[in-house]
């Protein structure tokens, strides 16, 4: 008999026990759960107090707009930003001009959000493995990302992956993306970048009511979040450092009707559906709770929400669906309430705001939400160690 199995079954109590110590081990290493490190946002110059967008809107689109006017006032929102002055969206532009102008818009916002970032971070813009870029307004081959390698020093073998089409379950699907690749690649840092010009899809000679609510609705801006995985060093920058326990994705069936654009030959035309809300309330919380069963958390765990607020109505629809107490969603209500709805980047500013103004307690759990096209929804687990 070998000398060291005779050694193995002679001391078959201290084998075991080193084998068991293996395998934990051995897990402990495949239960990756990647943090997120920042956040920084950016928006464009022109800043629109909400009462002038709606002074504008009753003047372009007169008697068609006189009955739907008090949606301004019930959306919740005080000011936005866009990328242009009122008087670029009163006159008539193609597509390629409009597209032309997110093309260029969108590179300098990403450039300010990710410089930002790194400097928040206190790492090199050399530093990112991995870029998640996450757009729904806009059309560009190379995409933005590409661009802007050549704005900033980045790593000439990060590894890019344009996501497009998700709307404003981009942002949350971005982190959620970014958290599977940082399983596999622990020593890695992924930048998230979302940039959406909502402003930009705007068609003069529209009167439906869904573009009337729209421009009542969305903003533009752009934002950048570090992930990072297992093994990479953090840094104290002033902000809270959550992990990632899991995500969930979910497509509804039958529902292309419920949210997204139709791309025309003069641009972007909203698609937007009335029972959005309904929808929200009846299957928001089938989902929710199959993400905490998945990871053995109750709902009674949960205290932070940073839930995409779609609009006025959306917010009292998570509200009623999670039974959620007065406060809960307080710093969406805040974001939507100063930006509007900026599609896939509004969950970044919510997030940003959570990270830098709210105090957590070691082991509360986070949740991120938000609702898009295909009808979807996107959810991304938290908890503060």
């Amino acid at each position: 008999m070998p000398i060291a199995r005779a050694i193995q079954i002679e001391n078959s109590s201290i084998y075991d026990a080193a084998l068991d110590i293996n395998i934990l081990s051995y897990i402990g290493q495949q239960i990756r759960m990647p943090r997120i490190a920042g956040v920084t946002t950016a928006v464009p110059r022109h800043k629109l107090e909400q009462i002038a967008v709606k002074h504008f809107a009753q003047n372009i689109f007169g008697a068609n707009a006189e009955r739907l006017l008090p949606v301004f006032d019930n959306a919740l929102i005080d000011s936005r930003y866009f990328v242009s002055d009122m008087e670029w969206f009163a006159r008539e532009h193609s597509f390629t001009e409009a597209n032309d102008l997110f093309i260029q818009a969108s590179l300098d916002l990403t450039q300010q959000a990710v410089v930002a970032l790194a400097d928040r971070c206190s790492i090199s813009t050399e530093d990112f493995d991995v870029i998640f870029f996450v757009s729904t307004t806009g059309l560009s081959t190379p995409s933005i990302d590409a661009r802007l390698f050549n704005r900033i020093s980045l790593n000439p073998h990060i590894k890019r992956i344009p996501i497009w089409g998700l709307g404003c379950a981009g942002g949350a699907g971005g982190i959620a993306r970014a958290f599977d690749y940082l399983k596999a690649y622990p020593n890695h840092r992924g930048l998230v970048v979302s940039v959406e010009l909502c402003s930009l899809a705007f068609q003069i000679n529209d009167r439906r009511k869904s573009n009337i609510i729209a421009t009542a609705l969305f903003g533009d801006g752009a934002a950048a979040c570090l992930v990072i995985g297992d093994d990479v060093p953090i840094s104290e920058n002033g902000m809270s450092h959550p992990s990632i326990v899991g995500s969930l994705s979910t497509i509804y069936p039958e529902t292309l009707d419920v949210m997204g654009w139709r791309i025309t030959s003069s641009g972007f035309e909203i698609v937007l559906s009335k029972d959005i809300p309904t929808i929200v309330t009846s299957l928001v919380k089938e989902n929710v709770d199959e993400l905490l069963t998945t990871h053995n958390v109750r709902a009674g765990d949960v205290h932070h929400y940073i839930a995409h607020p779609g609009g006025a109505k959306v917010m009292e629809a998570y509200t009623e669906a999670l039974d959620l107490k007065n406060g809960d969603l307080g710093h969406s209500f805040a974001v939507l309430r100063e930006y509007g709805n900026m599609s896939s980047t509004t969950v970044f500013f919510i997030l940003e705001r959570y990270l830098r103004k709210t105090k957590q307690q070691s082991g509360e759990y986070g949740l991120v939400s938000a609702l898009g096209p295909g009808f979807s929804s996107e959810l991304v687990l938290l908890k503060w160690d």
